[in-house]
């Protein structure tokens, strides 16, 4: 019986490109999308973050500066400056990336992602669509939410530093 049904998924796994591209789309309704062409921010990031945020890349693990950042503060989307993290909300969850327990509330979207046959939640700048990471269910409580997200997509401003205005 459980050979039939692992037969029967595996017929099934040719199909979830086609459901990935009708996945349901969740966007922040506090912040004002921005209707700027993904290759306008180009010309304004680094070559690692334009592929992170706007070609769904991925850095390597345990690249990123910010894996190791500890001071009080925010992270901001690398391409529009939007708040996305308090420092509060940061923990070393031992995968090589910043990781946090929650996003500032409204200011993430997500869609289900199938890149790596299994759906996995990916999350995005809910201002200009910047891809950030994934969202995964193993985090520390009360949430139990991991929102592990590539340190090039993000920029740090320390507690006290003026954040910058946001890029339209």
């Amino acid at each position: 019986m459980k050979r039939r049904s692992f037969l029967r998924g595996m017929v099934l796994l040719p199909t979830l490109p086609l459901l990935a591209s009708h996945a349901p789309l969740s966007l922040a309704t506090t912040v004002v999308p921005l209707n700027k062409a993904h290759g306008a921010w180009r010309e304004l990031l680094s070559p690692e973050a334009y592929a992170v945020l706007f070609e769904e890349d991925t850095e390597r693990p345990g690249s990123s500066p910010l894996n190791q950042e500890e001071r009080d503060g925010t992270y901001l989307c690398a391409a529009c400056y939007l708040p996305l993290f308090a420092s509060q909300h940061k923990y070393e969850s031992g995968t090589g990336w910043p990781s946090f327990t929650q996003p500032i509330a409204g200011h993430m979207g997500t869609k289900r992602d199938f890149k790596l046959i299994f759906p996995r939640t990916e999350y995005h700048c809910a201002r200009c669509g910047g891809h950030q990471g994934h969202l995964f269910n193993d985090g520390p409580q009360p949430r139990g939410e991991r929102w592990c997200n590539n340190g090039v997509a993000l920029r740090f401003i320390p507690q006290g530093q003026a954040l910058p205005e946001l890029r339209s």
